[in-house]
């Protein structure tokens, strides 16, 4: 794997790819040039049959604290008709569906907080554990945004369950790794000393996988998933992202 990542920690172990988060005194903040590392990262994993797993986690105390709104409104005062947001929720939409429907099975291992844009990146992984001190948020209508990111609301709807997720979002309240679970964001909780044996009881059946058995066993759940909705407006996060930062920007008491 390329060592020369700015945002990201690539390794490569036999079958398993694993991809860190790599700037914690940012809060592992999901940006622009995250998102084009990913992307790189996930790509190259596509076109190696050899990869079976891919490992998300981040650095430092805290997985991700998500979207930086310091880029967002960057982007707006650059461009306010939002032609950059919306790229960069185009962008944000593409590595999610890497995530989701490449060949390698991908584990989110999370502790610490996630938020926002990183709890839409680890919805997207197949397999989630998470430390039993892991604290999830999805704060976007408490700063002005919708939840137009990535395709992370159909995603989350489909993994929660409609009621539950309309409660999360409206209050915008936190919820901790028991509730997590509940709602089957996470399929495994452990003491986070414990966090990185969890992950190896996954990796071990899985590189024994045969690999197109692996890759058409993802495509026909991806495929159900898919079948189950009978709309998808993720095409259009991008656009509505752009339209709630033109708005905000216009609100009384907005830099």
């Amino acid at each position: 794997m390329d060592p020369g990542y700015r945002t990201l920690d690539v390794t490569r172990e036999g079958h398993v790819v694993r991809v860190r988060f790599d700037t914690p005194e940012a809060g592992n903040a999901v940006t622009g040039t995250v998102l084009a590392e990913l992307l790189a990262v996930l790509g190259a994993v596509r076109d190696d049959p050899d990869v079976r797993v891919l490992v998300l986690s981040g650095a430092g105390p805290d997985f991700s604290l998500g979207g930086d709104l310091d880029e967002f409104d960057g982007l707006m005062a650059k461009d306010p008709t939002g032609a950059h947001i919306a790229a960069l929720g185009d962008r944000a939409r593409r590595v999610c569906e890497a995530l989701a429907g490449g060949s390698a099975v991908t584990v989110a291992r999370l502790h610490g907080r996630v938020v926002g844009a990183g709890l839409a990146l680890a919805l997207f992984c197949d397999l989630r554990a998470g430390a039993d001190s892991t604290r999830f948020r999805m704060p976007e209508l408490a700063v002005g945004l919708p939840i137009a990111w990535g395709g992370a609301l159909p995603r989350l709807m489909h993994e929660a369950g409609a009621a539950r997720v309309r409660e999360l979002l409206l209050m915008g309240s936190g919820f901790g790794a028991a509730t997590a679970k509940e709602l089957s964001v996470l399929h495994r909780v452990a003491p986070e000393a414990e966090l990185d044996d969890v992950v190896q009881q996954w990796i071990r059946p899985l590189v024994r996988r045969s690999p197109t058995a692996l890759r058409v066993t993802k495509a026909v759940l991806n495929s159900y998933a898919a079948a189950a909705r009978t709309a998808d407006a993720t095409l259009l996060d991008g656009e509505l992202l752009a339209a709630a930062l033109a708005a905000r920007r216009e609100e009384p008491g907005r830099p």
